[in-house]
């Protein structure tokens, strides 16, 4: 917040109080500013969105991390062996249905359909909301799942597309806070020019392949071994 002393000029301000000296040099005005730009109040933290994004990306990685190490008691939590037992075909449902409206978000923005863009990309961000509490539900209780193929598949091809959908998905995560964040901080006639439509580009694709991947990882854990 800035405190200013000035002459008076187009309104800019919040709040102002006027008061006029003896010399006769005409009203000063008080003006407490917020944080503007081209004359227009903007909310200051706009200015935060990368920051705030960073703090979101770190707790929630310290909960995803903490859960897969067993830093999170699962005896605290309540146990349901029908629950546990259909999380991960829930969360590969969940993953094909994220694909499907990612797909469909990119399809409508393409189009310059905002409305529609927003409403499948938020729906995308809930349902990989919903599959990360299932996850660290499922992990907190049972541990990590252990793959039960031969050693030679587990080296050389289950373990390394396990690493890129891991990788993928821990840096899609401060993609996504940021991206959301830009979009929701601001109007949407000002969104093409914030770094929303570049980023996000990026995000959607890297996001797609971490779900594809999950996928591949699903059907090698449960249904081809």
């Amino acid at each position: 917040m800035v405190v200013r002393l000035r002459y008076p000029s187009p309104a800019r301000s919040l709040s102002s109080a006027d008061s006029s000296s003896d010399a006769g040099t005409g009203p000063i005005r008080i003006s407490i500013v917020l944080g503007t730009k081209d004359g227009i109040v903007q909310p200051t933290f706009r200015r935060y969105v990368p920051a705030l994004a960073a703090l979101l990306s770190l707790a929630s990685l310290a909960l995803v991390f903490g859960a897969v190490l067993g830093a999170i008691p699962g005896s605290l939590l309540p146990r349901s062996a029908a629950l546990l037992e259909a999380i991960p075909h829930l969360n590969a449902a969940i993953s094909a249905a994220a694909i499907a409206v990612i797909a469909v978000g990119l399809r409508a923005i393409r189009r310059r359909n905002v409305p529609g863009h927003r409403r499948a990309m938020l729906s995308g961000l809930g349902l990989f909301a919903a599959f990360l509490v299932l996850y660290l539900y499922r992990v907190a209780i049972l541990g990590p799942s252990h793959f039960e193929g031969p050693q030679w598949v587990a080296t050389y091809v289950y373990l390394p597309i396990l690493g890129v959908h891991v990788l993928l998905a821990i840096v899609c995560v401060p993609l996504l806070y940021y991206v959301v964040l830009l979009a929701l901080t601001r109007p949407v006639a000002a969104i093409p020019d914030t770094p929303h439509p570049r980023v996000g580009r990026v995000t959607a694709v890297l996001w797609l392949a971490s779900f594809a991947l999950g996928l591949v990882v699903y059907a090698m854990l449960y249904w081809l071994y």
